[in-house]
């Protein structure tokens, strides 16, 4: 779930092909966008808690083995179960066996990042494990036979209509209670329709399954932020409580978990704070699940760790500010970077949990306009590290021996041309052939491969008539002179006696610039004034 079937470049281009995607995802994100900019605008300490978040989450990346231990320790006193798992192979089958242990044979789920990259669905699924999404918008995502496409909106590339049409076709299909007749588009229907769906899902489960917003180390206590409180409901009423976190989610103190219950509903979703908050702390006799198991997840974080450029990837709190700002992704969405971490976000931390191999274009997935920085809530610089990781492919290309793509002949070929100024000076003349590609339009529209793929989306400017070696030679040589000296090398040409002075004709093109840069030298202070200051100055 960390990999495409199909480069991003591939994908990107079909979705561009959707307009119907292109006004759904505008739209949303638009929106999220403008909620969240009223609301972090009323806080006057927003950078202060911008730099408090990202200190408290490199401080738990620098220790973080300590605060793992604490945290098992805390969890274990409280009555609850801690299970390691290193890859997704590993959580999986760990998940999978204490489901047959409870005797279940379906589950609820609360939203969970994290089960969603290890294809724990999926995995259920070939155990003969239903699982049933209970977030509305995993919900849609489910029923529609749908992959999630963004990191807190899942459905967000659909619109009101197509989600009625879902409602109406499956959620009698899949077994649970069928949506109403004559159902329509408008939220409360739609929302009323999903509430009648799950009450029955939920009363007959005996086995929950949740991911984790937040780990306190120094209580166990985890924490979920949502808005519907279909959460809390599989927090509550099932026998067995299985939640999988990622090993970062960690914060070391209750104070801390202060900061982010700030941050992250702002960035999430503009709001103050999330309506439902839900915590709990190992299991409590006669109140909650009557047993409770914790997966720390690895899978690819501690190689992320080990890459002192690409770490602060794992201060991330999951709340896609940074696909909400994103032009990549609000015109092509999040089916297109093939991960279950689409955007910004996606395009670096995808690679480095599985490697840069498995994902050679997600770092070009950018612009690079550093609206994503902007935003982030723990300033995660991912500009840099999309540059950063362009590098690795580059170098796991070359390791690889792969045989020289276009681009690299390019560069090599223009390497080899800059290295000798007489083979410079001959490659910008010739370059003024391609004038005749553009005679008619005054631009060049279309290059042969493997150029074209330049000009299929924009023109490229006609090279000059003339270098600017070549005008600068010819000015400098004057009218008369047949050869030109050298142009670095030369002497001014304002110095000369037989030199052609810009100065001598007002209206030539710079002649302004030059006047007033020799009034400025003329002038007290400037490169003829004398070592002592003139008497004659007032």
């Amino acid at each position: 779930m960390l990999r495409g079937d199909e480069p991003f470049p591939v994908a990107a281009r079909r979705a561009l092909g959707d307009a119907q995607l292109r006004r759904n995802l505008g739209k949303a994100t638009g929106t999220i966008r403008g909620r969240r900019a009223r609301v972090v605008a009323e806080l006057d300490d927003w950078d202060q808690l911008r730099a408090a978040g990202a200190a408290i989450k490199d401080d738990v990346l620098a220790h973080l083995g300590d605060y793992l231990v604490q945290l098992e320790e805390q969890v274990t006193a409280r009555g609850g179960v801690v299970h390691w798992a290193r890859d997704a192979n590993e959580a999986n089958r760990i998940v999978v066996d204490l489901v047959r242990a409870a005797g279940a044979t379906e589950v609820v789920k609360v939203k969970s990042m994290a089960t969603q990259e290890i294809g724990l669905n999926e995995a259920l699924a070939d155990a003969g494990v239903a699982a049933w999404e209970t977030d509305l918008a995993e919900l849609i995502v489910q029923l529609g036979h749908d992959r999630p496409s963004h990191i807190v909106v899942p459905a967000i590339h659909r619109n009101r209509a197509e989600i009625r049409d879902i409602f109406a076709r499956e959620m009698g299909a899949s077994g649970g209670v069928p949506a109403p007749p004559g159902l329509t588009d408008e939220p409360r229907a739609l929302a009323e329709a999903a509430r009648r769906h799950l009450r029955q899902r939920f009363l007959s489960a005996r086995v929950a399954i949740s991911g984790a917003n937040f780990a306190v180390a120094e209580t166990g206590t985890l924490a979920v932020v949502e808005s519907e409180g279909n959460g809390r409901m599989c927090l509550t009423l099932p026998d067995t409580l299985i939640t999988v976190m990622g090993l970062e989610k960690i914060v070391p103190t209750w104070r801390d978990l202060e900061v982010f219950l700030q941050l992250l509903p702002r960035s999430a979703t503009g709001e103050r704070m999330n309506p439902y908050t839900s915590m709990w702390t190992g299991v409590a006799p006669g109140d909650g699940p009557r047993a409770f198991h914790l997966v720390l997840l690895d899978n690819g974080r501690t190689a992320t760790l080990a890459d002192p450029a690409g770490r602060a990837a794992l201060r991330c709190i999951r709340c896609a500010a940074c696909l909400n700002v994103c032009p990549v992704y609000e015109r092509t969405g999040g089916h297109a970077y093939g991960s279950v971490y689409p955007g910004p976000i996606g395009a670096v931390l995808s690679p480095q949990l599985a490697g840069v191999a498995d994902n050679p274009s997600l770092p070009y997935a950018s612009t690079l306009c550093g609206a994503c920085l902007d935003a982030c809530p723990v300033a995660i610089d991912i500009p840099s590290m999309l540059v950063h990781l362009r590098a690795k492919v580059v170098d796991a290309g070359r390791g690889a021996g792969h045989p020289p793509k276009p681009e690299r002949a390019v560069m090599a070929a223009a390497a080899w041309t800059m290295a000798k100024p007489d083979r410079w000076a001959r490659a910008l003349r010739a370059a003024r052939l391609g004038r005749l590609l553009g005679r008619r339009r005054g631009a060049i529209g279309r290059l042969p491969p493997p150029l074209a793929a330049w000009t299929a989306s924009r023109d490229l400017p006609l090279p000059p008539a003339e270098t600017f070696r070549d005008r600068w030679s010819r000015q400098r040589s004057g009218p008369d002179g047949p050869d030109a000296p050298d142009s670095l090398n030369a002497p001014d040409p304002l110095d000369g006696p037989n030199a052609s002075n810009p100065l001598d004709d007002p209206d030539a093109p710079g002649a302004r610039d030059l006047q007033d840069a020799r009034i400025g030298q003329d002038a007290p202070g400037g490169r003829d004034a004398p070592d002592e200051p003139d008497e004659r100055t007032p």
